[in-house]
């Protein structure tokens, strides 16, 4: 099995590469902006880059697009940019997936929906209230017109990368270099904060059984910003920090937020009710121990 991941050297992307390669298929993953050693360069939205890899030739049997530009209020600044790199980036990586007759996997984000009645499942009605969700809208709806894909809706994803990007990561490597924190964090805006491993893991299983279509994927906890600061902060007692709860209004933040979020996992349960997923706390306790 061919597995080529778009955006390997991201959070999400590097765990799928690491897991599906622990599990056997032969996995090369790709990065734009980002270099690592394990990842090969190629361009989404110049696909015909002369440092690209040569896909076509290593004809992969799926392609898994983490590729993506995820900061909310930059998107809401830069239209046409989100677009591109949203949008227009997926267009281009549909016309490889139909060359290559591959599965098409794409990661698409709870910010389709417009926050008053979450956490959701996949039959939810759909309000994107942000340029971000309604280009990953776009995105979503031109894949899933390709007869052969797989969408996972995630958001508030968590876990080991190279760079530490992610919000728990930067909390306990502040707190590991024993820097002072500030944390201005919205009370109001509640979702499920998943580990980026589990996702690689569901994806796995619902590749390996060739399943389609949409998938929302969250893990069992459910709090709000403050509160996931505070699960982490215990871990660390001796962590100085200034912890600041606001209103998301009070935050004034360009692009507006979706403020029940999250999901709720039951269409994926139900075919793997035996799968368990960690929780904040677990992943904490081994960052303790490591």
């Amino acid at each position: 099995m061919n597995v080529f991941i778009i955006g390997a050297s991201g959070l999400v992307g590097s765990n799928c590469l690491q897991h599906f390669d622990k599990q056997g298929w032969n996995v090369k993953g790709s990065y734009f902006s980002y270099p690592t050693d394990h990842c090969v360069f190629f361009n989404t939205l110049d696909l015909n880059h002369p440092d690209n890899f040569d896909l076509l030739s290593w004809k992969p049997d799926i392609i898994v697009h983490c590729g993506a530009l995820t900061h909310v209020d930059y998107c809401e600044q830069h239209q046409e940019e989100s677009y591109e790199k949203t949008v227009q980036s997926t267009l281009n990586i549909i016309t490889i997936a139909k060359a290559s007759n591959a599965k098409l996997v794409y990661l698409s984000t709870d910010y389709i929906y417009d926050g008053l009645k979450g956490p959701y499942q996949e039959d939810a009605a759909i309000n994107p209230i942000s340029i971000y969700g309604k280009h990953k809208l776009l995105a979503e709806e031109s894949v899933l017109q390709y007869d052969n894909a797989l969408v996972i809706r995630i958001t508030n994803v968590y876990g080991d990368e190279e760079r530490g990007k992610n919000f728990i990561a930067r909390i306990i490597q502040q707190c590991k270099e024993g820097k002072h924190l500030t944390l201005k964090l919205p009370i109001d805006q509640y979702a499920t904060p998943t580990n980026a491993m589990d996702i690689a893991k569901a994806m796995f299983l619902l590749l390996k059984d060739q399943h389609k279509g949409v998938f929302n994927i969250g893990s069992t906890d459910y709090m709000n910003r403050v509160a996931l600061a505070l699960r982490v902060l215990k871990y660390f007692p001796n962590a100085s920090y200034d912890l600041i709860p606001l209103c998301t209004a009070e935050l004034q933040q360009t692009a507006a937020r979706p403020l029940l979020g999250g999901f709720i996992s039951t269409k994926f349960h139900q075919l793997y009710p035996e799968f368990l997923f960690s929780t904040v706390d677990d992943y904490m306790q081994k960052q303790i121990i490591d």
